[in-house]
């Protein structure tokens, strides 16, 4: 028997109830009353009690944070008050010039009470009087506005450039930090200012991915922050992990900021919880302190201490200039560094086959960790600060977080020392490295390279390529290390009693009861999926042979056009850029790859294994051009709100092409951080420059 209506009503409203809580418990008080499967199963029975009920959904239901589709572009909007940006201070010294700013400003230079004041005496000693500052910790993300209507979160926006920002509140709803109600809050609208931040282990996590699949590492938690909250997608922005912190309600000034932080609190709030009410500047100046050593124990970065008024009727009356409140500052720690020693430069391959070189370092102690390895980027970058195995170096953390050499110490440098030079083959399997025109990455094209395999494999039987179910990473895994698979087609090679006895352990057990086992019926169903797989679409096995560049979508394309796998291993350059969606970083990716021999000789094994090498998706009809069909673009540096390919793949399907040099033809170049050499060849020959912030406003108001 179903539930009455009341009661599906009270049983929602005590779901709704109980996970705000939870959410709380996690996100503002660090003390978590459930595990995280008992709050999964909680919110999973208000998912499905919703879907069946939906004219019972709310806004504010913790079920509608994740958004499911992508927007459209964000709204500008106007900021109630600006939102301005901090003035620094690097020791102690700027420190106690801040101190007596404020104290002159409050009129009560050199420890006088101002006249008028109790104590206030024209012949008496002036007695040292301090003003009460709160301390807290400066939280490195992204700043933000939240609007409350009545306990509602109505609108998120970005700061912008402190008067306007953008509307980013689809966005903001999946950061489960943030909530969607308060409790006990004002009536009517407030305004709660705060900060988005990517927690260590969430960058870590984003980071090792990347590396994994052969991407470009992000150079810190604040610019992921960033990026994500003006991505376009808001399910992409749930997926990343955001957390947050707020600090500041906007227009009160009836009482301390201290009491504020701890209302905000009560009202459901997070709230950073290391702060602290200090008597005078003394206090700050131990805070500080304190902080610049016990900073590399946190659980997000942090790279300096806030110092604020707790008056707030001081505040007001202290004002601010056209950029800075004058009752506050910024303190900014000092960089952590070491000195070591650089024993060796190697080189880890990823799943796309980037080889990125890293250093061997004599193990060092650096900012609450011991380090013996440090990205040293590209070989561009070697080769510019010049470091040299066996070179004494300078370890910093970047962000606090990763490990970078910043410089050799030239004096300290032994005799003998070389140039370092990139391999020229693969350290894995000895395929020729190749690198594209001006890039810095050098890739491994060989699909069937030891050091990529593990991954490939598993992309290879994922559901939207030849969709082999059961083939998980515990699988595979057992399979490398028995020695039964070597490439893709000894996939197709194992037999069903080798499956069945294979035994596998799980990667990550979830009970106690997940211990190594045989396959067995499990081992059938995989064989049966693999026999399966053969009948697949051109389509799933071009996107299942990891093509750098090559998504689902283009895949699809390239199958409609040209039918099987001959013609796609042999089409030429020229006649893929004909294609449809197909720009020259694409055409030159598919090249690549059927130029090298061992992916040619896969592709063999794999038709000689029955594999399907042609298509039946239909022939393709003429298209429209895109709006920017007419336009070419060349994208340098390393944007934050997207990758590369994935601003390559957008400016495809609004029709452009996307080419990999800078020419006289090239319509504009797309300009991140970090920009080489085609900045400066697109200057030189007058080619339009976009940065980040005009490449999204380009896209998102052109319509594909």
């Amino acid at each position: 028997m179903s539930m009455e209506v009341t009661d599906l009503e009270r049983r929602i409203h005590e779901l709704r109830d109980a996970i705000r809580r939870h959410e709380e418990q996690y996100y503002v008080h660090n003390a978590p009353e459930v595990s995280d499967q008992v709050f999964d199963e909680l919110l999973h029975e208000l998912e499905r009690l919703e879907a069946e009920h939906p004219e019972l959904v709310t806004l504010d239901s913790p079920t509608q944070r994740v958004g499911g589709r992508a927007v459209e572009g964000f709204a500008t909007v106007e900021h109630s008050v600006p939102m301005l940006s901090l003035d620094n201070a690097y020791n102690e010294a700027e420190l106690r010039a801040f101190d007596e700013r404020v104290r002159k400003g409050a009129g009560l230079a050199n420890g006088a009470f101002p006249p008028g004041a109790p104590g206030h005496s024209e012949t008496a000693a002036a007695p040292v009087v301090s003003v009460a500052y709160v301390a807290e910790l400066k939280i490195d993300g992204l700043s933000i506005a939240l609007t409350y209507d009545d306990g509602r979160l109505s609108r998120a926006a970005t700061r912008g450039d402190g008067s306007r920002g953008e509307d980013v509140t689809a966005n903001i709803r999946t950061i489960r930090a943030i909530p969607l109600t308060l409790r006990k809050a004002p009536r009517g609208r407030i305004e709660v200012r705060g900060e988005v931040f990517l927690p260590r282990e969430s960058f870590e996590r984003i980071n090792r991915e990347r590396e994994e699949g052969g991407e470009p590492l992000f150079a810190n938690p604040r610019n992921v922050a960033a990026g994500t909250v003006r991505q376009l997608d808001p399910a992409m922005v749930a997926r990343r992990g955001l957390s947050a912190f707020t600090y500041q309600v906007v227009g009160l000034t009836d009482t301390a900021h201290a009491e504020l932080l701890s209302a905000m609190r009560d009202w459901g709030l997070p709230v950073e919880p290391h702060w602290k009410l200090c008597d005078g500047i003394d206090a700050v100046v131990a805070f500080c302190g304190e902080w610049a050593d016990k900073r590399a124990s946190l659980a997000f970065e942090t790279d300096g201490v806030v110092v604020k008024v707790d008056d707030l009727a001081l505040r007001d009356r202290l004002g601010a200039t056209a950029k800075f409140p004058r009752w506050a500052t910024a303190f900014k720690f000092p960089a952590q560094q070491a000195h070591t020693k650089l024993l060796a430069i190697e080189v880890n391959v990823g799943r796309t086959g980037a080889v990125t070189p890293y250093a061997v370092l004599e193990p060092v102690f650096l900012a609450g960790s011991t380090i013996s390895m440090a990205t040293l980027h590209n070989a561009e970058d070697i080769a510019r600060k010049d470091i040299r195995e066996g070179d004494t170096v300078i370890l910093e953390k970047g962000g606090d977080v990763i490990p970078k050499v910043v410089a050799p110490v030239p004096n300290l440098r032994p005799d003998g020392a070389r140039p370092w030079q990139m391999p020229a083959t693969c350290p894995e399997c000895g395929s020729v490295l190749r690198r594209d025109e001006e890039e810095v990455v050098w890739r491994c094209e060989n699909t069937s390279c030891p050091a990529r395999l593990r991954r490939s494999l598993e992309h290879f039987a994922s559901r939207s390529a030849m969709n082999i179910e059961g083939l998980g990473a515990s699988l595979v895994d057992q399979l490398l290390e028995q020695n039964l698979v070597r490439d893709f087609s000894d996939l197709y090679h194992l037999d069903i009693e080798t499956l069945e006895n294979l035994v596998v352990t799980p990667k990550e057990p979830r009970s106690e009861r997940a211990v190594p086992r045989k396959l067995g019926k499990v081992g059938r169903n995989v064989f049966d999926q693999i026999r399966r797989s053969r009948t697949s679409d051109l389509a799933r096995l071009i996107y299942a042979l990891g093509i750098r560049h090559v998504g689902e979508k283009a895949a699809v394309t390239l199958a409609r056009h040209l039918r099987s796998m001959p013609v796609f291993l042999d089409a030429s350059r020229e006649a893929l850029e004909r294609i449809p969606e197909i720009g020259p970083v694409v055409a030159e990716s598919i090249r690549r790859f059927g130029e090298e021999p061992r992916n040619r000789a896969l592709i063999s094994r794999l038709a000689e294994a029955g594999v399907s090498m042609t298509t039946s998706l239909p022939e393709p009809v003429a298209e429209a051009a895109g709006p920017l069909a007419d336009k070419t673009f060349v994208i340098t540096g390393t944007l934050s709100a997207m990758t590369r390919e994935e601003a390559a793949a957008r400016l495809e399907r609004l029709g452009a092409k996307v080419s990999s040099s800078v020419s006289k033809k090239t319509s504009a170049l797309i300009a991140g951080d970090q920009a080489g050499s085609k900045l400066e060849k697109a200057r030189q020959l007058g080619v339009d420059v976009l940065d980040e912030a005009e490449f999204l406003k380009l896209i998102m108001e052109t319509r594909e």
